[in-house]
């Protein structure tokens, strides 16, 4: 790996309790900025956007993307769509959020970022941007006097470059000068072996004022586990959207990729974004799943019953891609059904052990794949659905859940049906985000469909 690394990056997060914009301009003067990135994610959970001189980005005049964003496959190409929009592909505005000001610490000279969110001149949200789907469901918590509060995991592999799509994945070469081996959970030595990684992933972090809780070894080799402090879900899926770019860039520095793959290497553990929730009173901050004696509320048990009812049309956002379902296989660090517990990880949800002020339901569905602001929002309208609805739960599921039924789509097309049968998460997350997702992963999915993998010629070839 090469070990050069830079100095000190330049280093700016905004203040939300300031005037950011006078900010703004002070930060360029004082810093010399030379530009700025104005960011929005994709459906896809990808940085698109426009980059323009600071000067310019300071005079906050109105700038425009096209509609066509949203019709792009993971592949690039577009796929067809009977909308006036598609045809025409309106311009939609970007207006920024300036509470999400950051330097840009990997940039050769001062830049900053800022992510967007998409508006059409009218001043009415893009309802299938996925900032606002987020928005959208949070909303209607809002409307009720909760507020959720979540802690997402973010699990990724480090491998050695590879721009053969054929060839396997392998690890990276570490400063031992071996390549990692698998199963060294926690294992601070496998950590140690990329520390330059790491203490840039660290530096970059601090830089854009990011808050790391924990960085762990997983079970894969080379596979890191980052875990952030609780918080606001809007501010935790921009975290997400910004720490996966920053990591990648962390691993170019020293000659390897970082992926995000939900499974990315045959035999091995695949890459979760685990997320942690609870639901507070906006008033008093108090949280809903405990009462005053700390047993665990209605509210509690209704949250968990709306997951298990609606995580199933939800599987095709938590997992988004033919891949994802490599992961959610029995006995290999994946759920493969809805059965809730405490403290039991073979559970697709867990009831992690807390006291009352911390009760909270892990969500292991969703892959490190994922669109973070489409996941969180989705993770959110199940629970929401199922307290507006008194939803009750199964019994907690006692021992190991892989010996119980699977209970999740076998693929993509699978959850796509579920998903399209389930008009309440639709209506919930938006009809016109939801008619574009169906389409796009329909698409997606004819497109996987004409390739010819190496195991079908391996094992058909001259057999059948």
């Amino acid at each position: 790996m090469d070990t050069n690394t830079a100095s000190t990056p330049f280093s700016f997060r905004a203040d939300p309790d300031q005037d950011t914009t006078e900010t703004l301009k002070g930060l360029i003067r004082t810093h010399n900025i030379d530009e700025v990135e104005c960011l929005v994610a994709d459906i896809h959970g990808i940085a698109r956007g426009k980059v323009m001189p600071a000067s310019k980005f300071s005079e906050m005049k109105p700038t425009f993307l096209p509609f066509s964003i949203f019709f792009q496959s993971i592949t690039g190409q577009y796929f067809e769509f009977d909308s006036d929009e598609y045809v025409t592909e309106v311009d939609i505005q970007l207006i920024p959020d300036l509470n999400t000001l950051r330097a840009l610490p990997w940039a050769k000279s001062p830049s900053l970022m800022v992510i967007h969110d998409l508006h059409y001149p009218n001043g009415k949200p893009v309802g299938c941007a996925p900032r606002n789907v987020l928005k959208r469901v949070l909303s209607r918590y809002q409307t009720q006097g909760w507020k959720p509060v979540i802690a997402p995991e973010m699990e990724f592999y480090l491998t050695a470059r590879n721009t053969d799509p054929d060839a396997p994945l392998t690890p990276p070469t570490g400063r031992s000068g071996r390549q990692s081996v698998g199963r060294q959970a926690f294992s601070v030595m496998a950590i140690d072996e990329y520390e330059e990684v790491i203490e840039d992933i660290y530096r970059f972090a601090e830089a854009q004022g990011l808050e790391i809780d924990t960085i762990i070894q997983e079970g894969g080799p080379a596979q890191m586990e980052i875990n952030l402090m609780h918080g606001d879900p809007l501010d935790l899926a921009d975290h997400v959207f910004v720490f996966k770019r920053l990591i990648r860039e962390a691993a170019l520095r020293h000659g390897c990729y970082a992926t995000f793959m939900a499974k990315p290497m045959q035999n091995q553990p695949g890459s979760a974004m685990h997320i942690h929730q609870s639901v507070v009173d906006s008033r008093t901050g108090e949280n809903l799943f405990s009462d005053r004696h700390g047993e665990p509320t209605e509210l509690f048990y209704h949250f968990i019953g709306g997951m298990q009812k609606y995580l199933v049309p939800a599987t095709c956002i938590m997992a988004p891609y033919v891949n994802s379902f490599r992961r959610l296989v029995p006995n290999d660090s994946a759920p493969i059904n809805l059965e809730w517990s405490i403290d039991n990880r073979s559970a697709g949800l867990r009831v992690p052990n807390s006291i009352p002020a911390a009760r909270r339901v892990e969500n292991r569905i969703g892959g490190m794949d994922t669109n973070p602001y489409l996941a969180i929002a989705a993770n959110l309208a199940t629970g929401y659905l199922g307290m507006m609805e008194k939803c009750m739960p199964s019994r907690e599921f006692k021992g190991n859940a892989y010996d119980a039924s699977y209970g999740l789509p076998r693929g993509l097309m699978e959850a796509m049906v579920a998903f399209d049968e389930c008009d309440t998460l639709q209506d919930l997350l938006g009809r016109q985000f939801s008619e574009i997702y169906k389409a796009l992963k329909t698409h997606e999915f004819d497109e996987f469909m004409q390739v010819i993998s190496p195991w079908e010629r391996e094992h058909l070839l001259l057999t059948v």
